[in-house]
C-alpha cells in the first residue's frame, strides 16, 4: 500500500527535545495533559543506574518477511484494524512497539535523509555512559570552536566549570549545540565521538547513518533514516539518565552571576501555540535545519505499553506539523496494538546488504581521520535510498520499571521512592535559507 503526498513546508525552528513523564503516584506533581508541567531536572544521586538487562533475542525464525526495505507506506491490517491516517505528509515516518521492537507500521522506513537534532539521540546513547552527571570540566575557547553558523546554543561560556549534567541538560532541553561540542571534547573529541557514534549504531543494527557533524548541523553527507532513528530512541528509553534529561521541562543553567531558567519548548508537553499536550508522552528528540526540514522522534506510554514513532520531514501543514503528525501515528498505533501484523522488527538481525569481500575497506566519512570498519553507510542528502536489515537496542521490557523508578525521581518523589522500585524489580527479576540549525 502506497501513499502519496505533495507539498513541501519549510520549518526553520530550533531542535528541542521531546519531553515528558509518565503519572507513577497520586500527587507526585501537577500533571497538564498526562504529562509533568514544571517538573524539574531531579539530582543526579536520586536516579539510581540501570540494571543489566538481556539483550534483545534475534525475531524468531517463524517472523513475517520485513517489508521495510519496501517503497510506500507498508501495513500488515488484521480484521477491526484503524486505518493508517491520511493527514501524513511526511516524507518518511515509523511506528514502533518499544517493547517488542515490533514495527506496526511505516513508510520509506530505510531512505536516508538529513536527520537535524534527532541525531542528538545517537549522540546521548553513545556518550551518555561515559560521562557520568557529576564530572566536570571547564571550557575552553578551543571546545566551542567550530560551531555552525546559525546553531541552537543553551549559552555555554569559556572559562566557566560545568558539571556533565549542566551540559545535557543544554542538550535535551536547548539542543544546544555548544554543549555538545564540550562534551565531544571530554568524550575525546569531535571526528573521535562521529566515528563511536558510527560504531554505535552498527552494534544495535542500524546501517542507515553516517555522522559528520555529531550535532545534527547539516553537513553533506550525514544521514539517518525514519528506521535507525526508531532504534536509537528505543535504546534511550533503556537508559536512566537519558530518560531523566528527556522527563525535564524546565531547569536552571549556569550562567554570568547566576543560574537562568531554561525550558523544553515541544509544543507536545507544553500545549504552545496551540498545539495540545499528547497524554504520556516520554521523550526522545526532535530536530529542525533547513535541508532537513522538521525531525522527531518521541515515544508516549499508555496503559503500560509504550511505542515509539519517528516524523520526517512534513512537507504540509504548518510549522507544527511534525507535533500533529506524530500525535496522528501515536493515536494509530495505540489503537492498532494487537490488530496488525508486524512489518519488520527493530531487533538485530543479520544485514541484508552483500559482503563487500574480504580485505576491502570501508570509505571513510567526508573529513574523518577514521572511521568505524562495521559496514556501509548511508551516502548522499535527502533523496538518497538506501536498504538496511533489522535494528534493536539494548535491554528489554523489564528496563520499564527502572523507566519509571527514573520518572519518580524526575517528578520529586526521592532517592527512597527510586530506590524501592527498583529493588522491588530486582527481587521479581530474580523470581522469574535562514543558516541551519541543528
Amino acid at each position: 500500500m502506497t501513499i502519496g503526498f505533495s507539498a513541501r513546508t519549510a520549518v526553520s525552528c530550533s531542535a528541542l527535545c521531546v519531553a515528558g513523564a509518565l503519572t507513577l503516584a497520586p500527587g507526585a506533581a501537577a500533571v497538564h495533559g498526562g504529562a509533568y508541567a514544571g517538573t524539574r531536572d531531579a539530582p543526579a544521586e536520586t536516579v539510581a543506574a540501570p540494571m543489566p538487562g538481556a539483550a534483545d533475542p534475534p525475531p524468531p525464525p517463524s517472523a513475517p518477511p520485513s517489508l521495510l526495505d519496501r517503497p510506500g507506506t507498508q501495513v500488515r491490517p488484521r480484521a477491526g484494524a484503524p486505518a493508517v491516517p491520511r493527514n501524513l505528509s511526511a516524507r518518511s515516518w515509523l511506528v514502533a512497539d518499544a517493547d517488542t521492537g515490533e514495527v506496526l507500521a511505516a513508510r520509506d522506513a530505510h531512505v536516508g535523509r538529513p536527520p537535524a537534532s534527532t541525531l542528538k539521540t545517537l549522540f546521548a546513547v553513545t556518550v551518555l555512559p561515559t560521562l557520568p552527571a557529576a564530572v566536570r570540566h571547564t571550557v575552553t575557547e578551543e571546545d566551542l570552536a567550530g560551531i555552525g553558523p546559525g546553531s541552537s546554543m543553551v549559552g555555554v561560556r569559556a572559562g566557566r566549570t560545568y558539571r556533565a549534567s549542566d551540559l545535557w541538560r543544554g542538550v535535551f532541553l536547548n539542543s544546544g549545540n555548544d554543549a555538545v561540542r564540550v562534551l565531544a571534547r571530554m568524550n575525546g573529541g569531535w571526528e573521535s565521538t562521529a566515528a563511536q557514534m558510527e560504531a554505535k549504531a552498527r552494534s544495535l543494527g542500524a546501517r542507515d547513518t553516517r555522522v559528520v557533524s555529531p550535532d545534527g548541523y547539516d553537513m553533506p553527507g550525514q544521514v539517518s533514516s525514519a528506521y535507525d532513528l526508531a532504534v536509537f530512541g528505543r535504546a534511550g528509553l533503556r537508559n536512566t539518565d537519558f530518560v531523566r534529561y528527556c522527563a525535564t521541562v524546565r531547569a536552571t543553567f549556569p550562567g554570568d552571576g547566576r543560574a537562568y531558567e531554561i525550558q523544553n519548548t515541544n509544543r507536545l508537553l507544553t500545549g504552545a501555540d496551540g498545539v495540545a499536550p499528547y497524554p504520556g508522552l516520554i521523550g526522545v528528540k526532535n530536530g529542525s535545519t533547513s535541508r532537513a526540514g522538521s525531525t522527531l522522534v518521541a515515544a508516549a506510554r499508555r496503559g503500560g505499553h509504550t511505542l515509539v514513532v519517528t516524523v520526517m520531514d512534513p512537507r504540509a501543514g504548518g510549522r507544527f506539523a511534525v507535533y500533529e503528525e506524530a500525535r496522528s501515528l501515536l493515536d494509530w498505533g495505540f489503537g492498532a496494538t494487537g490488530r496488525v501484523e508486524p512489518v519488520g522488527s527493530l531487533l538485530p538481525r543479520p544485514a541484508a546488504r552483500p559482503a563487500l569481500g574480504p580485505g576491502a575497506a570501508m570509505p571513510a566519512r567526508p573529513g574523518a581521520t577514521s572511521a568505524p570498519q562495521a559496514g556501509p553507510a548511508a551516502a548522499g542528502g535527502s533523496g538518497g535510498s538506501v536498504s538496511s536489515g533489522g535494528s534493536g537496542g539494548s535491554g528489554d521490557d523489564r528496563d520499564w520499571p527502572v523507566i519509571a523508578g527514573t520518572l519518580a525521581g524526575a517528578a520529586g518523589l526521592g532517592a527512597g521512592a527510586v530506590a524501592l522500585a527498583l529493588r522491588l524489580h530486582e527481587a521479581r527479576g530474580r523470581r522469574g535559507g535562514r543558516p541551519v540549525r541543528g
